[in-house]
């Protein structure tokens, strides 16, 4: 692989997640008990259960973990048995399905928007963010703070149509690249989650993106990454509204938002698009605490699981200190409530599809 950046020190535009994802939207594991949610499982699953789904998954207590739950709630006639309408699984998705380094994919979409705008849009030569974005100044687009990357979003992601928009997600993810791998945006999915998800479903589970990214960034292109089909795909968004145009009804994207599905915004996204709580939740960082609590205190069996970015050979090595995808409070709650942490140097066996 080739050498990677640093991670950015981008302090700015991560504090100005809210609307930029917002705007843009637009545009280890835990087994618990009845009464504590996502308490440790113990034992190992059966033999052979996992072995042809779960292949990239090294024979550790995570995969153990993952399989002891599955049987668990799949099993007739047990009082752990969990009716297939309730079986509802829920996974963020920057940093747990697809890679989040040196800054969220969808940063990525925002600026390759600008630039494709910019012959229509002199006055980008001037105006901040803008002029320093054009110019390759990144510590210029970084001064600019909350407000600049506000009005990034709100210039590349919103008064477009949602058919427009959608158009335009599908034809950049098709090519757009990492700067540092080489690799499709897409080929930078998870070949272990690609694989758990495969598994759940396969054993009655209906699985869920709940992402503090755009819910119409995602929408484009998850069924076919992921198998998640768009109305199982919960993301930030902002407000849309119906127009004539041409004699059609179209809906089109305001700069007003609707949700963010960050942090507290993840159970209320669950809540409101859902309808049911799950009885497992996957993520990778703090942003995703509050949908594992959530789901942890529901009765009945639970599994949660924080994916750890311990791997710098393979991918990225971060957690506590980094601006993107920090895993602090998380990894404190984990260890305090039993999670099952997920290290990918140690309990996978592969990080990308080959």
């Amino acid at each position: 692989m080739p050498k990677r950046p640093a991670t950015l020190t981008f302090p700015e535009v991560n504090a100005a997640r809210r609307e930029v994802l917002a705007l843009a939207g637009a545009g280890a594991i835990a087994l618990s008990s009845a009464t504590l949610g996502c308490a440790q499982t113990g034992g190992k699953a059966s033999p052979g259960a996992a072995v042809d789904s779960l292949p990239s998954w090294n024979d550790a207590a995570p995969r153990q973990a993952v399989v002891a739950f599955v049987e668990r709630v799949t099993k007739a006639g047990t009082p752990d048995f969990v009716p297939l309408p309730e079986r509802i699984a829920v996974f963020d998705n920057d940093g747990t399905l697809w890679a989040e380094q040196p800054m969220y994919f969808q940063a990525f979409f925002a600026i390759d928007r600008v630039k494709a705008m910019a012959p229509q849009r002199p006055e980008w030569r001037t105006k901040e963010p803008f002029a320093s974005l054009l110019k390759g100044d990144m510590a210029g687009v970084a001064a600019a703070g909350e407000k600049g990357a506000a009005e990034m979003l709100a210039a590349t992601h919103t008064g477009m149509t949602t058919e427009e928009f959608n158009r335009t997600v599908a034809d950049w993810i098709a090519t757009a690249r990492h700067p540092a791998t080489g690799k499709l945006f897409t080929d930078m999915v998870y070949q272990p989650m690609l694989e758990l998800l495969a598994y759940l479903r396969t054993n009655g589970f209906k699985t869920f993106i709940v992402s503090g990214g755009g819910i119409e960034f995602m929408r484009p292109w998850t069924e076919r990454v992921y198998g998640i089909p768009p109305e199982q795909v919960i993301g930030s968004s902002v407000k849309l509204k119906l127009e004539m145009r041409d004699g059609k009804p179209v809906l089109v994207k305001l700069p007003e938002v609707d949700l963010y599905d960050d942090k507290q915004g993840k159970p209320i996204g669950i809540e409101s698009r859902i309808g049911r709580r799950p009885i497992a939740a996957f993520g990778n960082s703090d942003g995703d605490l509050q949908m594992l609590q959530w789901t942890a205190a529901g009765p009945g069996p639970r599994f949660c699981l924080y994916v750890h970015h311990t791997d710098a050979q393979r991918e990225w090595a971060y957690d506590r200190q980094s601006h993107i995808g920090r895993l602090d409070k998380g990894l404190d709650e984990a260890k305090a409530r039993g999670w099952t942490v997920v290290s990918m140097k140690d309990d996978w066996r592969a990080i990308f599809p080959s």
